[in-house]
């Protein structure tokens, strides 16, 4: 049963936009959290020589994505594979792209980590990790609607919140993921690049 997120659908465009500059041409790039799976079904023809791999840790995400992969018919949009960041091994031995697309205001910090180590594991030398979605900068005001935002989510979760930009590039260096660069998007959203040193 495909489900339909809204918010995938207003951000596909300038996300690919942004992808088109930061993704390789080749090989296997792993969505992390596909969700509905609106964005794999829209993203992997626009990159018809990589494979284009979804995931997903919810059993009904992982429904939804299988049905938007099976209306696309596309030859490189894989089935999606069952995947929890936080797990030690991954279900993919190696990625030469990764891409995560608002996931970490709305999971535990641990997740955010458990992303960062798993990309520093799977992701080929010099592979890009890429990020989209809201942070709290330390180098400039934060818009109201994101405070607002991070008020409503920690209301909800006291586990979630919009993260601070600069403890998640602390963490990444850890794990051996340099950051390459942040470009502001729409709506108070950043695309965040790492790379895999």
């Amino acid at each position: 049963m495909k489900d339909h997120a809204p918010s995938a659908e207003r951000n596909c465009d300038e996300i690919l936009g942004a992808l088109r500059t930061v993704l390789p041409a080749t090989g296997t790039i792993l969505e992390v959290a596909s969700g509905t799976g609106q964005h794999a079904a829209h993203f992997s023809p626009h990159f018809p020589d990589a494979t284009w791999q979804p995931s997903d840790v919810r059993s009904e995400a992982l429904v939804s994505i299988h049905a938007w992969a099976a209306e696309a018919a596309l030859p490189n949009l894989a089935d999606p594979i069952e995947l929890d960041v936080t797990w030690p091994d991954w279900p993919i031995e190696r990625a030469d792209a990764i891409v995560n697309i608002n996931m970490l205001h709305i999971t535990p910090w641990t997740v955010c980590e458990g992303l960062l180590a798993g990309a520093a594991r799977v992701l080929a030398p010099e592979a890009p990790l890429y990020y989209y979605g809201a942070f709290i900068r330390a180098d400039r005001p934060t818009a109201p609607s994101n405070l607002e935002f991070d008020r409503s989510l920690r209301e909800r979760n006291p586990t979630w919140g919009v993260r601070k930009l600069e403890d998640v590039v602390a963490s990444a260096r850890t794990c051996g993921l340099r950051l390459v660069s942040v470009t502001d998007m729409p709506n108070n959203n950043f695309s965040v690049v790492f790379q895999r040193s």
